[in-house]
């Protein structure tokens, strides 16, 4: 797993599905809800990548040959199969400014005369990484549903493969390798999608292969129709992030995976998800208060807050998360029949907001739990890794915490051999586990990503990084942490089955892991409810328990509201400037068709009276003409000041008038400047004079 490295790729360290202290595992990175069963067996919950579904079939008005032109999908989202007619293909070095959100054809493989019936296939979407991931894969897979495709779970069974991918470490990446060549050589159609496209677009194991963005996911009925018609596309533009109502398909229908945003505010020398989901952009609390209540009122158990850095929300926004945990508590049903996890949190930017957190952690909707990482021990290590923070600061944060919430988890990582890394700064590490007996920690060795600065950095002798990482693996499980609840009753959320098939697996208020009896039975009475629980057995890192009681939800479950018209800001401002883009370009085409000296507005030929707004521009001939018959200069640039500039050419234009007049300016007051001079200085002669 990777939660060592990366702020989301950290959050559910505290329920790995294996021992969180196991290295190099390249399964999926968030395979919860693991623990031993009494014979010491180890057991994992098996999650899927998507659950099974089979979408409602499109009428045959939606359905189009070889990839057709505008369709809709059913859920108000455009199909555009035809986005790059006449536009050409974006260069590879421009996906990353905004502009046109126009996709890159790379080429197409389809034969001659060959053609596709839109949303007529089988797709097996596979996921890599941090929930945040499995959030984006949720979204795609929904809307991929709701256009028809039928989504399968095993790849064998699938015409196309969308592989969600994760950068943070080597061998989340290698293993995004192996599924490619395994998919070329079974002849899949592949859609390479994550943060590996999106941080690494030029990656010899891309080639030739379709490529989505991370904040593209709500075109990938596009990317999926034209990698299908034979055409390898890269949509990879970074623009606002995705509308949190958007079609969904959860991996587990008990839990809803909510991102508060997308990147962070640090500049971390390891990380390479950085590159991907580049600066802090977070949602409005109005979107994220929205999404919580439609998940409410879906009946889903669990919400898990998703972020790179749960501390650092909002600050984009003007907002902070003090005030999101407010809104969002205010909306949590009143009897505990829907919990909400907190997510991952750097030390730096929780500070300011420990009282709000404790808060929070004291309602009866809310685990008592925080993933914290702390990664190093020592300062040095700290610094070379640009964490922004001091040991002191990752005490404070811890100390307070458990001072305010008594008998909370807080779950951590740790890097282990990285650059630079002494014994002494080894040691100060390990230090710092003894001083906190972390309940649940998650350590990964060092991997240098390409491009990252500490790629560059000297490394630490392997098998000394072996040495440590064998060191701190025994003692994390040389402790039991879940003996003291042993007789003791605990409410348990029970959203899973464990990967043994029987098992039941939920969590206490403080998110300790349960294994409960499984069967046909107990799963229809518990899967998604809470319960009494005696807890009669503790292991390192899990607790079985006796049923005593189901409860039932008392509290009444309103319908979803309506979903905001912007999930953000910046995509408000995204949304304006795409339309006035259109706009443009409508009328451009529109004077083409007519002639160059046409009317920009209603096509009227040179000469003839302007007919208006025809094309439905909201705009008139007064609104966006560049000069007018009859018109002065003067008027023209007066009417150019108050007037906002509909295209390019106008702006250049205006700006070449305005400095031309200015440089006219400027060369007859330098050429005159003597004279000016003089009869400044006659002047005061004269003044003089007269005293």
């Amino acid at each position: 797993a990777a939660a060592a490295v990366c702020g989301s790729h950290a959050m559910t360290a505290a329920s790995t599905s294996i021992a969180p202290v196991v290295e190099d595992d390249i399964d999926d990175l968030e395979d919860l809800g693991g623990a031993e069963t009494a014979d010491g067996v180890r057991v994992t919950r098996d999650l899927p990548p998507v659950v099974t579904l089979r979408a409602k079939k499109r009428s045959a008005s939606r359905v189009a040959v070889g990839g057709g032109g505008a369709n809709t999908d059913g859920v108000g989202h455009r199909s555009r199969a035809n986005d790059s007619d006449g536009r050409g293909a974006r260069s590879d070095d421009d996906n990353d400014e905004e502009g046109d959100d126009v996709p890159e054809i790379l080429g197409s493989s389809k034969p001659a005369g060959a053609s596709a019936v839109p949303g007529v296939a089988k797709v097996h979407v596979k996921t890599f990484g941090c929930s945040h991931n499995h959030s984006d894969s949720e979204f795609m897979a929904g809307q991929l549903g709701a256009y028809g495709y039928d989504l399968v779970t095993d790849p064998d069974d699938a015409d196309v493969w969308v592989v969600n991918t994760c950068t943070v470490k080597n061998p989340s990446q290698s293993a995004m390798n192996t599924v490619i060549t395994k998919g070329k050589a079974q002849g899949k159609k592949l859609v390479i999608a994550g943060c590996v496209p999106q941080g690494d677009k030029k990656a010899k194991e891309l080639e030739d292969l379709s490529l989505i963005g991370v904040t593209q996911i709500d075109r990938i009925v596009d990317v999926v129709e034209r990698t299908l018609a034979g055409d390898a596309v890269r949509l990879l533009e970074k623009k606002p992030l995705p509308s949190l109502d958007l079609p969904k398909v959860r991996r587990n229908e008990h839990v809803e995976i909510l991102p508060l945003s997308t990147g962070c505010l640090g500049q971390c020398t390891y990380c390479k998800t950085k590159h991907a989901r580049g600066e802090l952009g977070s949602y409005s609390p109005e979107a994220l208060v929205q999404r919580v209540q439609t998940a409410i009122a879906e009946g889903v158990t669990e919400i898990w807050l998703s972020s790179e850095d749960t501390g650092a929300y909002g600050i984009d926004l003007g907002t902070d998360i003090t005030r999101l945990l407010k809104d969002l508590t205010a909306v949590l049903p009143a009897d505990g029949s829907c919990m909400l996890r907190l997510g991952m949190t750097n030390p730096p930017y929780i500070l300011a907001h420990l009282d709000a957190v404790a808060e929070a952690m004291h309602h009866p909707g809310v685990y008592a739990f925080l993933h914290i990482p702390v990664q190093a021990g020592s300062d040095a290590v700290l610094d070379r890794m640009k964490r922004e923070y001091v040991v002191a600061d990752f005490c404070t944060v811890a100390d307070a915490l458990l001072a305010k919430v008594p008998g909370m988890t807080i779950a951590t990582d740790v890097i282990c051999g990285f650059p630079g890394e002494t014994q002494e700064d080894w040691e100060k590490t390990m230090a710092l586990c003894r001083k906190y007996e972390f309940v649940e920690l998650h350590l990964s060795q060092f991997y240098p990503r390409p491009g990252t600065p500490a790629a560059r950095m000297k490394r630490v002798d392997t098998k000394e990084v072996k040495r440590r990482s064998r060191e701190l693996t025994a003692y994390i499980e040389s402790y039991r942490p879940h003996d003291k609840l042993v007789g003791t009753t605990q409410r348990v959320w029970v959203t899973d089955v464990a990967k043994d098939k029987v098992s039941l697996v939920g969590h206490t208020k403080s998110y300790v892991q349960v294994l409960l009896p499984g069967g046909e039975e107990n799963r229809a009475r518990l899967m998604g409810k809470s319960a009494e629980v005696r807890i009669i057995d503790a292991h390192r890192w899990h607790v079985t328990g006796d049923l005593i009681e189901v409860h039932d939800r008392t509290a009444p479950r309103p319908e979803a509201p309506p979903a905001p018209k912007y999930s953000s800001p910046a995509a408000e401002a995204w949304d304006l400037k795409t339309r006035k883009r259109k706009e443009a370009a409508a009328r451009f085409d529109w004077v083409n068709e007519k002639g160059n000296n046409a009317c920009s507005t209603c096509g009227a030929p040179e000469g003839e009276t302007c007919g208006g707004d025809k094309e439905g521009t909201g705009t008139s001939d007064a609104e966006t003409a560049m000069t007018r018959k009859d018109e002065s200069l003067g008027t023209w640039m007066f009417r150019a000041l108050t007037t906002a500039p509909e295209n390019r050419l106008e702006w250049i234009l205006t700006a070449g008038v305005f400095l031309g007049l200015l440089g006219i300016m400027l060369t007859w007051v330098a050429s005159h400047l003597s004279k000016i001079a003089s009869g400044v200085s006659a002047i005061a002669s004269m003044t003089r004079t007269d005293r």
